[in-house]
């Protein structure tokens, strides 16, 4: 079949944005000697960081998932006033600079502000904990979620909603024998971006806790301190742990589908 000169220069081009994407990952592979990598996986330091990395944006995704589906499920099914505002305020995060995220997360955790206060009535400094990172996590990964999930109820036809209705089932049966099974797909893509987002937040993290490290401060610290010789073994780890998780997510939701 003879291609037509549009799509060999579609092609070509798409070709040039891959090789951007590639390019500098496997340059960083290549650069990076199997000794160096060896040591750093044995470091303490960097599994612990990529362990409290892979866990806190878990938790910080399953935690904010339980109040972002029904958000998400309002917005496709309903209008009310200043719903636009509400849609512009669930993206802000994603335009904002993430360290002026950084900068009023801090202000809304610290120990003048009133969470602050009341965590520190039990003994708890909310920043430089585990607790700030997954705060600094879901903020700029929630949009991720709540856009996915939202067009995932979008697309779930009404009239099935509104016939289990009509033959007496109750609002909450619907939705989660209905709406929720049918807007499934988009819910998991949404919730594995929203992961994956928020393992890779940096700006935000490193202000409200840059101890616990979690690795995006980790690679930046050993950056920062001894050059990018120590800095590259730590990176290149943490991005094909981070490839290893991914696909086996992926693996098994596309496992589950089929399933179902």
């Amino acid at each position: 079949m003879q291609k037509s000169p549009i799509k060999l220069l579609f092609a070509f081009l798409g070709g040039l944005v891959l090789l951007f994407i590639v390019a500098p990952l496997l340059g960083m592979v290549f650069a990076t000697p199997l000794a160096s990598l060896v040591d750093t996986a044995a470091d303490t330091e960097v599994q612990q960081s990529i362990w409290r990395t892979l866990s806190v944006s878990m938790g910080a995704t399953l935690a904010f998932s339980v109040l972002a589906i029904p958000l998400a499920y309002m917005l496709a099914r309903h209008n009310f006033p200043l719903k636009n505002v509400v849609l512009g305020i669930i993206d802000l995060p994603i335009v904002i600079p993430h360290s002026a995220a950084g900068i009023a997360l801090l202000g809304f955790i610290s120990r003048d502000s009133v969470i602050g206060k009341v965590a520190g009535s039990m003994g708890i400094n909310l920043v430089g904990s585990p607790v700030a990172i997954a705060i600094a996590m879901a903020f700029v990964s929630l949009p991720f979620l709540l856009n996915a999930a939202r067009d995932g109820f979008a697309g779930v036809p009404e009239r099935l909603e509104k016939a289990a209705l009509v033959l007496g089932a109750s609002p909450a049966r619907v939705f989660f024998t209905i709406s929720l099974p049918l807007a499934w797909r988009s819910i998991v893509s949404g919730l594995v971006m929203m992961f994956a987002r928020g393992m890779s937040e940096f700006g935000a993290v490193v202000i409200v806790a840059y101890h616990p490290m979690v690795a995006p401060v980790l690679i930046f610290d050993r950056f920062n301190a001894f050059g990018l010789k120590y800095a590259r073994p730590a990176a290149v780890l943490f991005i094909a742990i981070s490839l290893v998780v991914f696909v086996a997510i992926r693996l098994i939701a596309i496992k589950r589908r089929k399933n179902a």
